[in-house]
This record gives structure tokens, C-alpha cells and sequence, in this order.
């Protein structure tokens, strides 16, 4: 709407020339009065940012006649582009709630997944293993390759907008099944093809997962050649690398390797030095990925802002317990001889595997965080070492004794970084942000789990922790990394800006207010501080509050060939 000063101003323009005044343009949306970051790193200007339909219209001079649908006054504030989770597990919690609000709640308005598994391409095997291993949220598998997953949750009502590299495991498994073995020519061709095809389908690219079975498999020719057929059209590769413990700068080396041999953008998955013996670690591996970027390496890396990482509790036993899949596992668990043997392993680092248990120094270290056995989960929240001792069992015994009761990996959170690394990680201008977490909701099937905060505060962590608080970085750069760092590192078309011709990405925040608010002991509280987030240009979150809107869509690849290639 026109705002009196501005008809006041027109009037008397005519009233001066004799003349019609000019036409004012008409928006559906414009936001006014705020300090707006157009996500390349540049400082904030006062504009005021007009939308028609999902794209930015016009960025426009302060109190510029202007007719619009919906005013938002966003005074003492930052308008950005909308935040890019770029290591999203809300694969499942989209399912069961499209909202998406622990993200929505913090500006997040794409989520991407595909670390080292993705949802397809899947064999009607594979899909019977999925159905098994559900947990809490329980849901038919309607689709087959990765397209059509990424099609259904769109068609489903999404909040975010979302996209997937597709997995080096999930490729491995369609080929090969779980077990420790190496393709032939003719299998890795295969294998290739079916990148290939995710690619034309939208995929960003190759997702590794090197720490667990069946990726642990995979040599490095393996990863080059899937990273290539990537690359043909344009895609990347991200690792969660082969080790972040006593291995790390040899897995990095491994990384490394694979963007000089395919020459496309590789990206470290929550770059970290696991265990306080190897803390030192972490600046040598900065050192590295500096080195190979000034030899035109196109690397980068990626964090989440916690000292806990959080995984399966099975990444404690060693990799060939879990040969051939996880019933292969619970059976070699319950033959006394074999879990004699086992155990004996869990209690030793030798190198030859990544022992989280160990590297978290402590059982006290080791917190549990989901159980899919009802009987399991008042342990949920507990650690270890609480566990062990309630049960007068040594901590490998009861590692263990708890993955075959509850017949599943056991969700847990190891406590294994340093606060100086963190900070000494987000400093490095190439590191964006990503939760490794899924994007749920404190209420209905969620609260059945716990989860790692990080889930519902990395991102408001970042800006009112290390930014605001620590002073890591200006808020300018700070923006840059949630939104054009990794829109340019996985080729996102008009997606981490706030130009003209940018769809409409939006999120408005209070730099001084926001702040995480989750914590290990009560991990399911929304961060707080941003009041207003647009998604395509649909508003999402208004005042602090999901408006309920799901107006999320798939972003694709550099590779995509059209919607046929992705119908279900």
C-alpha cells in the first residue's frame, strides 16, 4: 500500500507540473526499513527488497513509492538470503512433518541431503531393508530412485526446499549388496550409470561415507570413477572422510586426490580432528586444504558448531562385524566366540578403523540419544557409563548387549572435539554450515527420541555464539557462509541471494537477539530470534511463528534433463 508521505509527495509533484504522477509499481511483497546482506559478502545496504511471485523483483532506495500485497517492517534487523543446510538428515522428519520447524525457526529454506546414503536409487531388496530398520517414524517407500523421492516429498507439502547428492554407499548396496567386496569392470560401469542417472534426475553430485560399512569398503579408484561420472555433467563429491581420528590427514590426502583427479568441487563433511590426541590434527588439516587450493584444488569443507558429534552407537564396533549388513552383525553379536573377539578390538585404537567409543576417552563421553525398542528408551539421555553401571556390565559388554536388544544402531552422541578447533574451523572463509541433523518439531512422534542439539540450534548457534559473541568473522561473512558459499559450491541457480531475479529465499532476524537455545540435556527447544522467513516467496514463518505454509520445491543439479526424468 502507498504510504502517506508518498501520495503527499505525488500530489504535490502534480500539483507542481500540471502532470499525471507517475505509476507506482505493485509487489506482492515488500520488506522495509532493514539492513539487507545480499549473501555475497559484501556489507549491508539499506534497501528495501520488493517480490512478485517467487523471485526478487526490485531492490528498492529506502521509502521508495511502492504498492505491495504485504508489507513487512523489518527495522533493526537483517534481511538475508534464506540459510542452505548443506548436510541435512531430514530425509525421515519431512515425512512425518513437512514443516520442517526446528530449521524453518532458525531461516533455513533448503535442505540437502545424501551423506554417503541417499533415498534412491533402491532395489526392492533395498526397500525391504529400509522398511525394517525404520524407526519412530514409519512410512511406505512410494518411489524407487532418487528423483522420485525428491518429487514425492514436493508433492507431499514441504516447507524448505530440498536436494540430494546421491550416495556412493546407496549405489554400492544397489550393485553389490553390503558386503566387502570389490566391483569388477562391468559392476563399476554400472555402478557409474546409476550416478549418471541421478545426475539427469537432479542430483548435486557423489556423497561418501567412508567411516561405516558398506562404504568403509570402497577404494579410492571406486570413489574417483563414481566422482567422475558425476563430474561429467557438472556435479561434485563430499566425503565424510575415511577417518577424522587417527587417520585424518591421510583420509584428507584421500579427498584431496579425488578433486585433482576429477577436477570438480570436493567438499570435507564436518570437517574435525576426533579425540584430544589428535587434536593438533586440525590445523594441519586447514594447512592442507589451503596448500591444495592454491594449486587450483576446488575443496572446501563444512561444520556444524558443537565439541559432540552424533552417530550410531555401532560406529564402536569394528568394521567387519559389519559385514553383509546389519543382520550379518546382530548375528556375529550373539555367537559368544565371535563377540569374544569383538570385544577384544573395542578395546584397543590400533588405526585400522575409526573406534568413536574410544576416541570419546570416556564412557561418561558417550550419550545416548534414540532407542527403537520401547523398552530401551527410559535409557534415553543417559550415558554410557550410567548404563554400564545400572547393569554391572564393562562398557564394550554393554555396547554390545544394547545394539542387539534394540536390534538397531542405537542413536548416540560422542563427545570428541575441541572448543579451540571449532572456532579455529569456522574462521576458514571456505567452511559453510550444516546440521547432520534432521529438522523436527518438540512435539507428536518426535518426542519419542531425543536427538544432538544441533538439531534445533546450529545455525542461530553460529550467528550468536561465534559471530556475535566470539566475533569469528563480520556478520556479512558470516551470511555469505549460509547462503552464497554453498549456492556457488554446488552450482544452485538464483538460490543464496538476494538480487534481482534471486528467488525469493528470505530470512529476517535480530543479529542482537538470535541465539540457540537447545543444549545436551534439554535438546529440543527452537532457537530464537528470527521472526520472519519466505520461502519462494510465500511467507513461513511470521513473528516468530510457522504460518503453516509448505510452498518447498526441489532444487536441482547442474545435470537435471527435465521433470520426465524424475516422474514417479
Amino acid at each position: 500500500m502507498l504510504r502517506p508521505s508518498a501520495i503527499a509527495l505525488a500530489i504535490a509533484l502534480t500539483a507542481c507540473t500540471g502532470s499525471a504522477p507517475p505509476e507506482v509499481p505493485h509487489y506482492d511483497l515488500v520488506i522495509r526499513n532493514g539492513q539487507v546482506f545480499d549473501g555475497s559478502g559484501a556489507p549491508a545496504r539499506r534497501v528495501d527488497v520488493a517480490v512478485r511471485g517467487d523471485r526478487i523483483a526490485a531492490l528498492l532506495a529506502p521509502g521508495a513509492p511502492a504498492q505491495a500485497t504485504k508489507e513487512v517492517d523489518a527495522r533493526g534487523q537483517a534481511v538475508t538470503p534464506g540459510f542452505i543446510n548443506v548436510l541435512s538428515w531430514a530425509t525421515e522428519s519431512l515425512i512425518a512433518d513437512g514443516r520442517g520447524q526446528a530449521d524453518t525457526r532458525q531461516g533455513v529454506t533448503l535442505e540437502i541431503f545424501g551423506e554417503g546414503w541417499s533415498m534412491g536409487p533402491l532395489t526392492p531388496a533395498m526397500k525391504t531393508e529400509a522398511v525394517k530398520q525404520q524407526g519412530d517414524i514409519r512410512y511406505p517407500i512410494e518411489w524407487t530412485t532418487l528423483g522420485q523421492y525428491l518429487e514425492y516429498l514436493e508433492h507431499r507439502g514441504i516447507t524448505p526446499n530440498v536436494a540430494s547428492f546421491v550416495g556412493a554407499a546407496t549405489v554400492r548396496i544397489h550393485e553389490l549388496g553390503e558386503a566387502d567386496v570389490q566391483p569388477d569392470a562391468q559392476q563399476l560401469a554400472r555402478m557409474q550409470d546409476q550416478v549418471r542417472q541421478a545426475m539427469r534426475e537432479g542430483a548435486l553430485g557423489v556423497g561418501g561415507s567412508l567411516i561405516y560399512p558398506p562404504g568403509f569398503y570402497a577404494r579410492t579408484d571406486e570413489l574417483i570413477a563414481l566422482s567422475q561420472a558425476a563430474a561429467e555433467s557438472g556435479g561434485g563429491y563430499v566425503a565424510h572422510m575415511r577417518s577424522e581420528a587417527n587417520g585424518m590427514l591421510e583420509a584428507l590426502d584421500e579427498t584431496i586426490a579425488i578433486g585433482r583427479a576429477t577436477g570438480q568441487h570436493v567438499e570435507v563433511y564436518h570437517l574435525k580432528a576426533a579425540g584430544q590426541g589428535n587434536w593438533p590434527k586440525m590445523a594441519e588439516a586447514i594447512s592442507r586444504i589451503d596448500g591444495a587450493r592454491g594449486q587450483g584444488v576446488d575443496i572446501a569443507a563444512n561444520m556444524y558448531a558443537y565439541t559432540a558429534g552424533a552417530t550410531g552407537l555401532d560406529a564402536s564396533l569394528p568394521p567387519w562385524v559389519q559385514d553383509g549388513g546389519h543382520d550379518a552383525m546382530i548375528r556375529r553379536l550373539k555367537d559368544p566366540a565371535t563377540r569374544a573377539r569383538i570385544i577384544a578390538e573395542m578395546k584397543r585404537i590400533d588405526g585400522k578403523w575409526e573406534n568413536l567409543r574410544l576416541q570419546a576417552g570416556s564412557p561418561e563421553r558417550v550419550q545416548f540419544i534414540g532407542f527403537k525398542s520401547d523398552k530401551l528408551k527410559p535409557l534415553t539421555g543417559l550415558t554410557l557409563a550410567e548404563v554400564a553401571k545400572r547393569r554391572g556390565t564393562s562398557a564394550e559388554d554393554t555396547v554390545v548387549d544394547l545394539i542387539v536388544e534394540d536390534d538397531y544402531r542405537v542413536d548416540t552422541a560422542y563427545f570428541l572435539m575441541s572448543e579451540d578447533n571449532v572456532e579455529l574451523g569456522l574462521r576458514q572463509p571456505w567452511v559453510s554450515l550444516g546440521s547432520d541433523a534432521e529438522s523436527s518439531a518438540p512435539e507428536g512422534v518426535f518426542l519419542k527420541s531425543s536427538t544432538h542439539p544441533r538439531a534445533y540450534g546450529n545455525f542461530a548457534r553460529f550467528l550468536g555464539h561465534y559471530v556475535r559473541e566470539q566475533k569469528l568473522m563480520p556478520l556479512e561473512q558470516a551470511v555469505f557462509r549460509l547462503t552464497g558459499l554453498p549456492a556457488r559450491n554446488w552450482k544452485l541457480k538464483d538460490r543464496g541471494c538476494l538480487t534481482v531475479g534471486c528467488f525469493a529465499d528470505i530470512a529476517v532476524f535480530d543479529p542482537a537477539a538470535i541465539r540457540d537455545n537447545a543444549t545436551f540435556a534439554k535438546p529440543q527447544q527452537y532457537a530464537t530470534g528470527v521472526s520472519d522467513v519466505f520461502v519462494n516467496g510465500v511467507q513461513v514463518l511470521r513473528d516468530g511463528e510457522h504460518t503453516g505454509a509448505k510452498p518447498g520445491r526441489v532444487v536441482r543439479g547442474p545435470g537435471w534433463q527435465g521433470a520426465a526424468q524424475a516422474k514417479p
